[in-house]
């Protein structure tokens, strides 16, 4: 399954043999930076890829934010009228009813963003109508198996081979988000995990400390074919270019086909090396011989190395370059952190060994001697042909002209019966003191993150009053253990739990005398999720605290069930499976600006957190006008390093999010 983020690169996939491709609108899709697609256009490539036997899938994996309903289902309407992809990608559960009431009637696949991460969820995925999903890149062989043996009938697995790699969980990273506004979970991650950053203080080295290397599944992709239910590969790479897109997925067509071929596999293994990625890694893939993504040290963007730069007697910048250069190669200078970073496009042939001049950047700034230049992307001649006899076939038709406006009608629920407005302070264990007054009203409310631990420490009378939080990840072999927990904690009475992901819903077979509500880090962010929830057995919501203050006082009036929301503590920047060896928990990280962040572990997995707790409460008033019903806390214990007058976030009360 190969990516395509714009006609080049989707001709390159069809020329390459890929089996089917998936891409973006211009809208709600989750690669906004890539050029994408409209829809006149897209229903000629559609037509022109299933002649040859190609599937086509669109992502509209994005959050869904109040007030996008209307828009969405009108594209998704004329998405079904114009251009008949094969199957909607989502990672927002609300896009699943509004493509349904749009009259959309291809398949329904789960984006690895939404975090199906466990067994439990691959039956709730059924039950919302949907045929595929797409696993999280940070499980490994023996991970993949258990979730390919729980997979229901009419429900089948996708699986990443290749790509870039988010060093936080997919669908659990606010870090984009929480620098200004521009959110991942939106599809305009600024990747500032790729950033340069020093461990404890301004004195430490400037490091690569969560930037990861590419995914590269290669010749240890064998054993999947023997997998049941994993019936897609997946490449990663909508913002690559078309050379890119025809060498992998070459590569692992090639894979695929010869298996037991050691002559294929060292052709497969060459043409990766000529992708131009990033180095590879086999991540977590092996349990028994696990690869580290993070490399601190190491340089992690993407290209292969073709020269340093020199200065000649006059300090003018070149490089003498290791291979031959080609008009339409694209290079890159330096990294995005460097002042003189620039890309330059090449407009004539530079043999091995000649030299290329290279410009000043448009700042004025110089690149120092022994700075590294990368061939990003490039346009050989053979390929370039191939492209063209199939562009020219392409451009013999007629390419339709797009739909008017949606019709479509957008439900609009009525909201809930107001209840009494609660306080809930969330512990990793209950205070003291606090059980006393868990339960009995304003500021006696009590969460705490369910472990045995936590609820071990609760007495057995106060247990009916908590309301227990289950965490944002739960791993496929973390499953069984959390359902001993809640069936444990149900026989001590326990009665509210909070889930942290929708998906949870599926680890409650009796539902009878429980109480569901969904945690903040399942996203809401839209009425028609609301009600999904509800129809998933939620009585209540938290919503996504990343929302503008705009939208978020805009939602209670719209949602079918009451809302809450997190007015302050300490909420992440990103949770996260894998962390590099060089990186110290509980001390100070700095970011390229000097801002603060610090790590913390919680089970099998990395807290990252900013350096400053949320505070939403100034604004306490206006969320009661609008309606919100529950005002959490998050309750971490500061890092003894953290001074505890640092400054307060208000998110993005006062700035859209993109």
């Amino acid at each position: 399954m190969a990516p395509a983020g714009d006609r080049a690169s989707f001709l390159a996939a069809v020329a390459a043999g890929a089996d089917a491709v998936y891409l973006g609108l211009k809208h709600f899709s989750a690669r906004m930076q890539a050029k994408n697609f409209g829809l006149g256009e897209l229903a000629t490539l559609v037509d022109f890829a299933h002649e040859r036997g190609v599937r086509v899938y669109v992502a509209m994996n994005v959050l869904l934010k109040p007030g996008d309903a209307q828009a969405a289902s009108g594209l998704i309407e004329r998405l079904a009228l114009m251009v008949k992809p094969d199957a909607l990608i989502v990672q927002d559960l609300g896009l699943i009813s509004l493509a349904r009431q749009a009259g959309f009637e291809g398949e329904i696949h789960i984006s690895t963003l939404a975090n199906a991460t466990h067994p439990a969820a691959l039956n709730v995925a059924k039950a919302l109508g949907a045929t595929r999903v797409v696993l999280p890149r940070e499980l490994d062989l023996d991970e993949i198996k258990l979730m390919a043996e729980s997979c229901p009938e009419g429900v089948e697995l996708e699986l990443f081979v290749h790509g870039a790699l988010c060093h936080c969980v997919s669908g659990r990273c606010w870090w984009s988000s929480f620098f200004g506004g521009k959110s991942g979970l939106r599809g305009r991650c600024v990747q500032p995990c790729r950033r340069l950053y020093r461990q404890g203080g301004a004195k430490g080295k400037p490091e690569r400390l969560f930037s990861c290397q590419d995914l590269s599944l290669d010749v240890v992709t064998k054993p999947l074919l023997n997998v049941p239910k994993v019936s897609s590969w997946k490449i990663e790479g909508r913002k690559k270019g078309p050379h890119y897109v025809y060498y992998v997925v070459s590569a692992y067509r090639m894979l695929r086909d010869n298996p037991n071929d050691a002559t294929a596999r060292k052709s497969a293994y060459s043409l990766l090396e000529q992708a131009l990625g990033r180095p590879g890694t086999h991540g977590r893939f092996l349990p028994q011989r696990p690869f580290p993504p993070v490399r601190p040290s190491q340089e992690t963007a993407s290209g292969f190395l073709v020269g340093q730069v020199k200065k000649d007697s006059g300090n003018k910048s070149y490089i003498q370059t290791r291979m031959d250069l080609l008009p339409g190669d694209l290079l890159r200078l330096g990294c995005e952190d460097d002042a003189w970073h620039q890309t330059m496009p090449l407009r004539r042939r530079i043999p091995k060994g000649g030299r290329l001049d290279v410009p000043r950047h448009p700042s004025g700034h110089l690149p120092p001697a022994k700075a590294p230049v990368f061939l990003i992307d490039r346009r050989e001649p053979e390929l370039m042909r191939i492209l063209a006899d199939l562009e020219k076939e392409l451009s013999a038709r007629k390419t339709p002209s797009e739909k008017e406006a949606s019709t479509v009608t957008p439900t609009v629920f009525e909201p809930p019966t107001r209840h009494l407005r609660l306080d809930m302070g969330v512990y990793r264990a209950m205070p003291k003191g606090a059980a006393k007054s868990a339960g009995k009203g304003r500021g006696g409310d009590t969460g705490v993150w369910l472990e045995r631990s936590s609820l071990l420490d609760v007495p057995r009378p106060v247990t009916p009053r908590v309301w227990w939080w289950l965490p944002p990840v739960i791993w496929p072999g973390e499953e069984e253990r959390y359902r001993n927990l809640l069936a444990e904690a149900r026989e001590r009475g326990a009665k509210m739990f909070v889930l942290n992901s929708p998906w949870q819903v599926g680890l409650f077979e009796n539902k009878e005398g429980v109480r569901l509500v969904g945690g903040p880090f399942c996203n809401l962010a839209s009425a028609d999720t609301a009600a999904q929830y509800a129809e998933l057995g939620m009585e209540a919501a938290f919503v996504s605290p990343e929302l503008s203050g705009e939208e978020l006082l805009s939602l209670p009036r719209k949602s079918p069930i009451p809302l809450g929301i997190v007015l302050g503590g300490f909420w992440p920047l990103g949770i996260t499976r894998i962390l590099a060896e060089e990186v110290r928990v509980e001390e100070p990280i700095l970011s390229p600006r000097g801002e603060v962040a610090w790590v913390r572990k919680f089970g099998s997995n990395h807290w990252i957190f900013p350096g400053w707790e949320l505070d939403l409460a100034a604004h306490r008033r206006e969320l009661e006008q609008a309606g919100y019903e529950t005002f959490a806390t998050l309750r971490e214990y500061w890092p003894k390093f953290l001074d505890q007058n640092t400054r307060t976030s208000v998110f993005n009360w006062d700035q859209g999010l993109l």
